[in-house]
C-alpha cells in the first residue's frame, strides 16, 4: 500500500459526490408539498467562474497530502465535508430556533458528546468560529466571576490569550515554561502566592510543540490559593481518547473535568472544514452572564436557543451539521476508530522522533507528547543553526516536502558545547507536524527527502552566515 501511494497520481476525493447527490435527493423529497417557485442556477458563466476557482487554488501547498507536515492543517473526513455543503442548501443559522431548528439541535447533540468526552454530563457550550472566539468567551466568563483580577497562562500558550486579556481589559501574567515547553509549576505557584490571579490557562497541546501542561498539579495549586482553571485543548483536546500517551501526558488528560472551562476545536483534530471550535462550562449557570432581550429574531421561540448562550450572533448552522455527522460516523470512544486515528498521528511522531535522534546531523528537543515534532541541524553556534534550518526548509520543499521552520528556546533541545553558550536564546529549528493518520504509511519517504535536503543544504554551507 506504500508504494501505492509513492507511485501512483494522488487523486482528490470524489466518492462523497456521489452520495452527496443521493442525499440531496433526499433532503429535496422533505420540501416537496412547496408551491414551485423561481430557484437560482448556476449556468454556464457560474461554471466557468469555478473553473476559475479551481485555478486559482492551484496556488496552495497540498495541505491534503502526508507530504504536506507543516502547519495545523488536517484535511476534513468526506462525511462532513458533504454534510456541510449538504446543509448549505438550506443554510441555516445557529443563533436562534427560528433559523436553525435541525441544526440547533445537531449542535446540542454534537457539543454533549464532546462534554461527555471531557468527563462531563452538566454543562454549558456551544460551537464558535474557532479556538481564539472558544477562548475569548471562556476568558470573558473569567473577568466577570473574577473582576480585576488577572489571568495568568505559560509563555508557550498561544499568543491570543495575552491579546485577549488585553481586548477584554484583564491584566495577564506570562509564566515561565521548562525545558519540555510545560508551564513551570515554581513559576506559578510563586505568582500565585504574591495573589491576584483570578485564572489560570493550562495548554493541553501548546501549538508550538505540542506540550502538554502538568494539569494535576495546575488543579492542585489553584485550589489551593482559590483560582479557577481554564484549559485550552484548542490543538490537543481529542487526544484524550489516545491510548498510546507517555503517563505524564495521560494525567493530565484525565484530569481534563476538574478545570472550570474547556475549549476544542473540531477544525484541528476532529475532522472538520475550517470555522468550527467549541468551549464548554463546567457550571451552567454561567449562562446568565450571556442573557440579552431581542425584540425581533426569536418571536416564535420560546425554548432556550444558542443564541442565548454566545457572544457569536450569526453561526454557521452548516458546521454543526458536520460536526453531528462525523461524529456520528466515528464515535468519541477510547479504542474506537476515531481514537486509533490519533494514535497513528502519535506513533508516526515518536518514529520521525527516532528518526532524528539517531541521525548525528540532528539536534533534537524532548520526545513529542502528541503528534508534533521539532528538530535542529547541528552547527557551530545558534546562528549557524537557525541559517541551516531554512535552508534545509526550502531545500526539502523544491522536493515536496513541506515542514515548517519554529523559533523556540535553545533550552528545549538536546544541544552538543556548540550550542551550549547559547543559553537563553532562541532558534529557528524545523517542526512537522504529523496529525494526518497517513502520516505513520510515510515516515521513511519523509526522512529520505529530509536527508537529501540536508546533503544539499550542508554543500552550499558557505553560502550560509556563520
Amino acid at each position: 500500500m506504500h508504494g501505492a501511494f509513492l507511485f501512483m497520481p494522488y487523486a482528490l476525493e470524489r466518492h462523497s459526490l456521489e452520495a452527496l447527490r443521493t442525499a440531496l435527493d433526499m433532503l429535496e423529497r422533505g420540501f416537496a408539498g412547496l408551491p414551485a417557485a423561481a430557484t437560482p442556477q448556476l449556468g454556464r458563466d457560474g461554471e466557468r467562474v469555478l473553473v476559475d476557482v479551481a485555478e486559482r487554488l492551484h496556488d496552495n501547498y497540498p495541505y491534503f497530502h502526508p507530504l504536506y507536515a507543516g502547519q495545523m492543517l488536517k484535511p476534513p473526513h468526506p462525511v462532513a465535508r458533504a454534510a456541510a455543503a449538504l446543509a448549505d442548501w438550506v443554510n441555516p443559522n445557529n443563533h436562534a430556533l427560528d433559523g436553525g431548528r435541525a441544526s440547533s439541535a445537531l449542535e446540542k447533540e454534537a457539543v454533549a458528546q464532546l462534554a461527555a468526552m471531557v468527563g462531563w454530563d452538566a454543562h454549558l457550550g456551544h460551537l464558535t468560529s474557532g479556538g481564539t472566539m472558544a477562548n475569548l468567551e471562556a476568558l470573558w466568563v473569567a473577568g466577570k466571576l473574577a473582576p480585576g483580577q488577572r489571568i495568568a497562562a505559560s509563555r508557550q500558550a498561544h499568543y491570543t490569550h495575552e491579546r485577549i486579556s488585553g481586548v477584554l481589559g484583564l491584566d495577564f501574567v506570562a509564566i515561565d515554561a521548562d525545558r519540555r515547553g510545560r508551564m513551570s509549576m515554581e513559576a506559578l505557584e510563586h505568582e500565585l502566592r504574591a495573589g491576584g490571579i483570578g485564572t489560570v490557562v493550562a495548554t493541553l497541546g501548546t501549538t508550538a510543540v505540542g506540550a502538554v501542561d502538568p494539569l494535576p498539579r495546575i488543579l492542585e495549586l489553584c485550589e489551593r490559593y482559590g483560582a479557577r482553571v481554564h484549559v485550552d485543548a484548542a490543538y490537543g483536546g481529542y487526544f484524550k481518547l489516545a491510548g498510546n500517551l507517555a503517563a505524564e501526558s495521560r494525567a493530565a488528560f484525565d484530569r481534563m473535568e476538574g478545570a472550570d472551562s474547556v475549549v476544542i476545536d473540531p477544525h484541528k483534530h476532529g475532522l472538520q472544514p475550517y470555522g468550527c471550535g467549541c468551549v464548554l462550562f463546567r457550571d451552567p449557570s454561567v449562562g446568565r452572564f450571556y442573557r440579552h432581550d431581542s425584540p425581533y429574531t426569536y418571536f416564535s421561540s420560546a425554548e432556550l436557543h444558542l443564541g442565548e448562550i454566545s457572544l457569536e450572533c450569526s453561526r454557521p448552522g452548516a458546521a454543526a451539521v458536520a460536526l453531528w455527522a462525523t461524529q456520528r460516523l466515528l464515535p468519541l470512544v477510547q479504542g474506537g476508530e476515531f481514537a486509533r486515528l490519533l494514535e497513528r498521528s502519535r506513533a508516526a511522531a515518536l518514529a520521525l522522533h527516532a528518526r532524528l535522534a539517531a541521525n548525528p546531523r540532528f539536534v533534537t528537543a524532548f520526545a513529542p507528547e502528541l503528534d508534533i515534532v521539532v528538530w535542529a541541524p547541528k552547527a557551530a553556534s545558534a546562528a549557524e543553526a537557525s541559517a541551516r534550518s531554512r535552508a534545509i526548509f526550502e531545500a526539502c520543499a523544491r522536493r515536496g516536502l513541506h515542514l515548517a521552520v519554529a523559533q523556540l528556546p535553545v533550552a528545549f533541545f538536546d544541544h552538543d558545547e556548540a550550542l551550549a553558550g547559547a543559553e537563553g536564546a532562541s532558534i529557528a529549528c524545523l517542526r512537522s507536524v504529523l496529525m494526518k493518520p497517513e502520516h505513520l504509511d510515510w515516515v521513511d519517504r519523509i526522512a529520505s527527502i529530509l536527508d537529501t535536503a540536508t546533503d544539499e543544504a550542508v554543500a552550499r554551507g558557505a553560502a550560509l552566515p556563520s
